[in-house]
């Protein structure tokens, strides 16, 4: 499977970003498997980049090479293929609470993307309960995202390239 993580530059050796917070499944290596998702947040972040005035940066997608089934014999998955009551728990859970340890090497499922993101903070400030912020999800068309939350799921992925989102290789 192909795996792609979009970003401000090629990424040969992937690592756990622990800078940030909010994130879905906690501090992790995010990847999807769809390559526009990947161009879109490396897009997102050159934006975000040039605001904070770093004229120069470029948006890049790193292309990984993944052995899902190798991956699965030998380490914890948590799967998500929908939204869901348990979907949404954990993203509350990493969210709100840095400290939170979910126990799994890869975590799959749902991006919460910008519309799902006001969903899940309105969740956080007790505004939406959970059972009315699932009912709305219902319509929002998500994306996939692939989490490796721990180093020891780090080497299941295998670099193979990268590419400037604009056209110039990297």
């Amino acid at each position: 499977m192909k795996l792609y993580h979009g970003g401000l530059q090629a990424v040969e050796s992937p690592r756990i970003i622990r800078s940030e917070l909010g994130r879905d499944f906690g501090f992790a290596f995010y990847t999807t498997d769809i390559r526009e998702q990947a161009e879109r947040w490396a897009l997102r972040r050159k934006r975000t980049a040039f605001h904070n005035g770093d004229l120069s940066a470029r948006a890049v997608v790193s292309v990984f090479r993944f052995d899902e089934n190798l991956a699965r014999a030998h380490l914890r998955f948590r799967d998500f293929p929908e939204v869901s009551m348990d979907w949404l728990d954990l993203v509350v859970a990493c969210r709100s609470n840095v400290g939170f340890k979910h126990g799994f090497d890869i975590v799959t499922g749902k991006i919460a993307n910008e519309n799902v993101g006001e969903t899940i903070a309105y969740v956080l400030a007790g505004v939406m309960r959970k059972e009315d912020a699932l009912e709305r999800l219902k319509f929002q068309k998500i994306n996939r995202q692939l989490a490796f939350c721990t180093e020891k799921a780090l080497p299941y992925l295998v670099f193979e390239s990268a590419y400037d989102v604009e056209g110039k290789q990297s």
